[in-house]
């Protein structure tokens, strides 16, 4: 959006250059050098606007179900909120996390390559507090000492990260079916080296909020790994498949639900006894139920009456015979 001058601002400048302060092709020169923009060809911007639209809207749905799932872990209120997606080197993501971290390698088919999520100490060590019953309490310090994770205190955060991966694949369920699996827990970024320094990545940043104390996760993914997935990433191709299958859809429908299995329950009929007869009852013992046996027995589907019927015989096995359909807003007694 381009600036507004008040006539006042508009009267300086006038002022200024009738009086040689500002020389006009100084100012046409820097009304030029702003249409100018520097490129790093170190860190070319490999994906579009249009697809990094679609990331945030992925990753906003992901800080939600992620955050959800957080607080009834370590059972107290958790709130994550995307902070940002961007598009940076490697070298950049493991240069602006902490020394030592939490570094959760995973894979994500259909995606290529290695995915990283890396949560901040400061968080881990609250929530390792919190899960194994510790207080409530908002000032949880990070140690200064703390320079690795114990096997113990790994394994607590290792079931975090899991319910992390669940929020990743319910996230991308309305794009694309994904299949996620941990493949290491790293504490050391400098030891992880999965891809090279200046290859291109996009990292989405989150700020997780617990008991008034504020630390940040992020989800780093390759270019690479979006290559076989880029025409899933944009929303016109999204409305077209919705309009080609919009034919198939009714067909679809139908063919899944004939399919879908159903609980089918025939009533022999019902008797009601006090609880001390039923506290005597022994085998042998005959309770009369309240149909006789010349009226049709009721057929239930899925608890609902539909048909009455009539008990029989087939090769060696009981079977009921379809006498009459029950409209469903007809009461039959």
């Amino acid at each position: 959006m381009k600036q507004v001058l008040s006539q006042q601002e508009i009267d300086a400048l006038l002022q200024a250059l009738d009086a040689g302060e500002l020389d006009s092709k100084t100012v046409m020169e820097e009304k030029e050098k702003d249409k100018v923009r520097s490129y790093d060809f170190r860190r070319p911007i490999k994906l579009s606007k249009e697809y990094i639209n679609t990331l945030y809207m992925v990753f906003e749905n992901f800080s939600k179900i992620a955050g959800n799932l957080l607080s009834t872990q370590i059972r107290t209120n958790a709130k994550i909120t995307l902070g940002g997606v961007e598009q940076i080197s490697y070298d950049e993501f493991i240069r602006s996390i902490p020394r030592t971290t939490l570094l959760a390698l995973f894979k994500s088919k259909p995606l290529t390559g290695i995915q990283i999520l890396e949560v901040n100490p400061q968080f881990c060590v609250q929530a390792i507090d919190l899960m194994l019953g510790g207080p409530e309490s908002p000032t949880t310090a990070l140690p200064s000492n703390k320079e690795r994770f114990t096997d113990i205190e790994l394994g607590v955060l290792e079931e975090i990260v899991y319910s992390f991966l669940r929020a990743f694949e319910a996230a991308w369920a309305d794009i694309i079916e994904m299949e996620t699996s941990l493949d290491s827990l790293e504490t050391n970024p400098q030891l992880v080296q999965n891809m090279s320094p200046n290859e291109p990545v996009v990292l989405m940043s989150f700020i997780i909020e617990v008991l008034d104390n504020r630390s940040f996760m992020n989800v780093c993914i390759p270019y690479v790994s979006f290559e076989n997935v880029t025409d899933k990433l944009s929303m016109k191709n999204w409305f077209d498949f919705e309009k080609d299958a919009g034919d198939n859809s009714q067909e679809l429908i139908k063919d899944r639900i004939l399919t879908c299995p159903v609980d089918l329950e025939v009533v022999l009929g019902k008797s009601i006894i006090t609880v001390d007869d039923f506290l005597q009852l022994e085998v042998g013992d005959i309770l009369q139920l309240d149909v006789k046996i010349t009226e049709p027995l009721k057929l239930y589907v899925e608890d609902k009456l539909h048909f009455l019927v009539k008990p029989g015989q087939v090769n060696s096995k009981l079977a009921v015979q379809v006498l009459q359909y029950i409209e469903e807003d007809v009461e039959y007694e």
